[in-house]
């Protein structure tokens, strides 16, 4: 099996930079799989991605891979280090699938992740440490992306928690959970 860690986090907390520095040290070809959409009339959120193009080296390959991420990683080279960024805009992305629709493309992408050939680093957002969203869609995307990162943090071998600009190894310091019966959601 490749070598999976996940990098999870929230907002501006410097995940993706830790993300970033992991992958230097991997020494393999990287290549950053990048899970936003394009929205030329959200200016905000083009400085955003500007933001995290300009910290890239210019020799890392960028993928566009809103929606196929397991046929993208079911594809890898075992010479390589896939960056996926992230996992939030990913499940968004998704949101609209009915939920045996979701549970069934969770349960593939966590499948290909233990086949992959490729290491690969997830970054993931941290959105359950507020407030309940007042609105379903808020509550989907929120329950979905936290059982997909406690799912994929079973596989994992190393789970970075980046807060306030330090990163801790899970996997070192905490105790996993029993999955019970949690399930894709």
């Amino acid at each position: 099996m490749s070598k999976v860690i996940l990098v999870t986090g929230p907002a501006r907390s410097g995940k993706s930079e830790w993300a970033e520095i992991i992958a230097m040290q991997s020494q393999k070809t990287i290549i950053y799989v990048a899970t936003a959409t394009f929205n030329s009339s959200d200016r905000e959120w083009l400085q955003r991605i500007e933001q995290h193009q300009k910290r890239r080296p210019q020799d890392w390959v960028t993928l566009e891979v809103p929606v196929e991420l397991a046929a993208t990683l079911a594809k890898s080279k075992a010479n390589t280090c896939l960056l996926i960024d992230s996992l939030g805009s990913w499940v968004a992305n998704l949101l609209s699938l009915e939920e045996s629709t979701w549970e069934s493309t969770v349960h593939n992408l966590l499948e290909t992740v233990k086949l992959a050939k490729a290491d690969m680093i997830f970054v993931a957002e941290e959105t359950g440490w507020g407030v309940v969203p007042a609105y379903p869609e808020g509550r989907t995307f929120r329950d979905r992306l936290g059982s997909l990162v406690r799912q994929l943090g079973v596989i994992a071998e190393a789970v970075y928690l980046v807060t306030g600009g330090h990163a801790l190894n899970l996997r070192v310091i905490g105790t996993p959970l029993p999955m019970g019966n949690q399930k894709a959601r």
